[in-house]
C-alpha cells in the first residue's frame, strides 16, 4: 500500500515568526513589569503573564482587530500589546503615570483601550465575566458578527455570577467565548483544593454549551484551535466555554515571593519543560525557518526594545494631584443633556 500524504504545515515562516516576536515581547515586557515594580515604581498590586504567552497570542491571531471584543481579569498585559495598543502607554499605565491607557489611575490591573476593542482588565474575581457577557449581548442586539473573549482564571471559574452568565449566554445564544485560563493556581491555592470538579471545561455543560480542553502552552495548536472556535462562535452565535491548559512560571502577583508554599521546585522544573518559548524554538529549528543564531538576534532585538518602552514610560510624569476626581464621576442630571 502507498504510505499515507502527510498533512503539510499550514503555518508560513512569516506567521512562526511573528507568533516568536509575539510571545518574546510579552515575556520580556512582563520581566521589566517585575523589575519595575521591585524598583517601587508600580504601585498597587500586579501580576505577569510568564508562562502563559501562547494563549493569548493564539487567540489573538484568529480575531477580527478592531472588530471583536477582548475583556480579561486582572493578568492583562499581554492582551492590549497584542492588540495594537502603544506599549509604552501600556507600561505607563502600569506605573501610574499620565500618559497611560486609564491616565495612570487604572495601574496594572485597570488596562483599557476601547478603540482596539479591549474593555479592560478587571480586579474583582469572576465580575468581569459578567461585564463580557453585556458586551456579547450588545453585539447580539445590534446584529453584529463580533465574538467576545472573556478570559478568566481557575479561581473565578467558582464564582457564583460565572454561572449565572453561563445560564443567561446560553438562554440568549450570545457570541461569547469563555477562556478559563487553568494555570494550576488561585492564587496560592492548588487546583484541586478549591474544585469539587478540577475539570473545569465541563462548567458549561449543564447550560448547553460547547465546551472543551485544549493545550494553551503550545502557540500553534492555541492558533488552530482558536481559529475554529472564534468562526464556530462567529456563525452560531453560541457560547462556548474553553479550558486552556496553562502553567504559571511566576507567583500569583508580583509579591509572591514564597512560592514553596503551594508548590515544589521540582514540579516547577518539570512544568518548565512545557514552556511555549523553547517549544516553539524546536519548530522553527526543524522546519529551518531560522538559526539558533537568528533566535538569539530576535532576543536580543526584543529586549533592546523593551527597554525603550521602558525608558520612555519611566520618563512620563505622573497625573497633577487637582485630577484625582476627573473621570471617576460623572453627572447624569437632567441639566447636563443626558
Amino acid at each position: 500500500m502507498p504510505k499515507a500524504k502527510l498533512e503539510q504545515p499550514v503555518e508560513t515562516p512569516a506567521l512562526l515568526e511573528d507568533f516568536y516576536r509575539q510571545m518574546l515581547l510579552i515575556r520580556h515586557f512582563e520581566e521589566k513589569c517585575n523589575f519595575a515594580y521591585r524598583q517601587g515604581k508600580v504601585g498597587g498590586y500586579m501580576h505577569v503573564y510568564i508562562g502563559m504567552e501562547a494563549t493569548a497570542v493564539g487567540f489573538n491571531k484568529a480575531l477580527r482587530q478592531k472588530w471583536d471584543y477582548v475583556m480579561a481579569a486582572y493578568r492583562d498585559h499581554p492582551q492590549p500589546l497584542l492588540m495594537g495598543s502603544d506599549p509604552v502607554a501600556v507600561m505607563a499605565e502600569i506605573m501610574g503615570r499620565k500618559g497611560g491607557l486609564s491616565k495612570g489611575k487604572g495601574g496594572s490591573m485597570h488596562i483599557y483601550d476601547i478603540e482596539k476593542g479591549f474593555f479592560g482588565g478587571w480586579g474583582i474575581v469572576g465580575g468581569h465575566t459578567a461585564l463580557a457577557t453585556g458586551l456579547a449581548f450588545a453585539a447580539k442586539y445590534r446584529e453584529e458578527d463580533r465574538v467576545t473573549l472573556c478570559y478568566l482564571g481557575d479561581g473565578a471559574a467558582n464564582a457564583g455570577v460565572f454561572f449565572e452568565v453561563l445560564n443567561m449566554s446560553s438562554l440568549w445564544d450570545l457570541p461569547i467565548i469563555y477562556i478559563i485560563e487553568n494555570n494550576e493556581f488561585a492564587m496560592g491555592t492548588r487546583l484541586e483544593y478549591h474544585a469539587s470538579d478540577t475539570e473545569l471545561w465541563k462548567r458549561g455543560l449543564p447550560f448547553a454549551m460547547e465546551c472543551e480542553r485544549i493545550d494553551g502552552m503550545d502557540v500553534l495548536q492555541v492558533y488552530k484551535d482558536a481559529q475554529r472556535l472564534v468562526e464556530k462562535t462567529r456563525k452560531s452565535s453560541r457560547p462556548m466555554v474553553v479550558e486552556v491548559m496553562n502553567y504559571r512560571f511566576a507567583g500569583h502577583g508580583a509579591a509572591d515571593n514564597d512560592r514553596r508554599l503551594y508548590r515544589t521546585a521540582e514540579e516547577e522544573e518539570t512544568a518548565m519543560h512545557r514552556d511555549p518559548l523553547p517549544r516553539l524554538e524546536k519548530v522553527l529549528l526543524d522546519r529551518n525557518v531560522m538559526t539558533r543564531e537568528k533566535m538569539e538576534a530576535i532576543d536580543e532585538e526584543i529586549k533592546a526594545q523593551v527597554d525603550r518602552i521602558y525608558e520612555a514610560a519611566d520618563a512620563v510624569p505622573f497625573p497633577d494631584p487637582s485630577e484625582v476626581y476627573e473621570d471617576v464621576y460623572t453627572d447624569m442630571g437632567p441639566e447636563k443633556g443626558h
